[in-house]
C-alpha cells in the first residue's frame, strides 16, 4: 500500500530531535509522499528547505490564521516569492479560527482572501483550516469563486455533510486526520462516508491529532495508516482501495506524477 501526508508540519520543534528518522519510519509505513506545511514565513522556508533535500518531501508556504497577527513587515511578500519556487505545491494552511483569539478575525480574513487571490494567480491549490467558522469560510470561498475556478482542500474536516458537499461543489476535496478514528467520532465518519471517492483525502496533521490508540501521544506521518483504515471500514471498503484513491486524488490536486 502506499500512502499520501496531505498535511504535516514537519519543520515543528516537536520532530527537532529525530526529524530523519521520522521520516524515513513514515516511508517504512508506505507513506510514499509527506506535504510539508508552513504556517508562517518562517515555517515555510523551513519546510521548502525539507522538501529540498527529502524525496518525497513537499511544500505547501502560507501564514495559519492564528499568526496572522504575529506576520512581520515583509513576511507576506516572502510568501509570495516561495509559493513560486520549484517543490512548492500549495499555499497555506491559511483560513479562519474563531475559537481562538490569537488574530482579530477581520486580519484573519484580509490574510485568507490574500491567500485565496495568490492560489487563483499561480494555480497553486490552496489548504484551509476552519476552526468555528465553517459559515464565514464558505462565504469568503463563495466570493473567491466569482473571481475564477477554485483548487484546495478542507484540511482536518470536521464539518457537517452539507458543508462538505458544498466545498466539493466548489471544487474543493475533503481531508480527515485522526479525529476521525475517536471512538466519540461515529458522526463525524458518517459525514466521511458521503465524500464522492474522487474528493477525499487524508493527514495527520503531524505532531498534532494522533489518531486512535494512539491519542494524545506525538503524531508523526507513519500512524495515517490507522486513519485510512478507519475511513476505508466507514466508508466499506478495503484499506488497499482507500490507500490508492487518496493517493491518486493527492497527486491530482497538488499535481504531483504517479510513481
Amino acid at each position: 500500500m502506499r500512502f499520501f501526508d496531505t498535511h504535516a508540519h514537519l519543520d515543528q520543534e516537536e520532530f527537532a530531535a529525530d526529524r530523519e528518522a521520522v521520516i524515513a519510519a513514515a516511508r517504512a509505513a508506505g507513506v510514499e509522499t509527506i506535504l510539508a506545511v508552513g504556517i508562517g514565513a518562517d515555517s515555510s522556508e523551513a519546510a521548502l528547505r525539507l522538501a529540498a533535500v527529502h524525496p518525497g518531501v513537499l511544500a505547501a508556504v502560507g501564514i495559519q490564521p492564528n499568526y496572522c497577527a504575529q506576520a512581520a513587515a515583509g513576511d507576506w511578500e516572502r510568501v509570495e516569492e516561495l509559493a513560486r519556487s520549484p517543490g512548492v505545491v500549495a499555499i497555506g494552511e491559511t483560513g479562519l479560527d474563531r475559537h481562538w483569539d490569537y488574530s482579530a478575525f477581520d486580519l484573519q480574513q484580509d490574510y485568507f482572501d490574500r491567500h485565496l487571490r495568490l492560489s487563483q494567480a499561480t494555480g497553486l491549490p490552496f489548504i484551509v483550516h476552519t476552526r468555528e467558522s465553517d459559515a464565514d469560510v464558505l462565504a469568503m470561498l463563495r466570493e473567491a469563486s466569482k473571481r475564477g475556478p477554485l483548487a484546495g482542500v478542507m484540511h482536518s474536516f470536521t464539518g457537517d455533510e452539507a458543508t462538505a458537499a458544498e466545498c466539493a461543489a466548489l471544487g474543493l476535496y475533503i481531508s480527515f486526520a485522526g479525529m476521525v478514528t475517536f471512538k466519540k467520532s461515529d458522526a463525524l465518519r458518517a459525514v466521511a462516508a458521503t465524500v464522492p471517492a474522487d474528493r477525499i483525502l487524508i493527514e495527520t496533521d503531524a505532531p498534532y491529532l494522533a489518531p486512535h490508540p494512539l491519542r494524545g501521544k506525538r503524531n508523526e506521518p507513519a500512524n495515517l495508516v490507522y486513519t485510512a483504515r478507519s475511513l476505508a471500514e466507514a466508508r466499506g471498503g478495503s484499506i488497499e482501495e482507500f490507500a490508492e484513491q487518496t493517493t491518486a486524488n493527492a497527486q491530482r490536486l497538488f499535481r504531483v506524477p504517479a510513481r
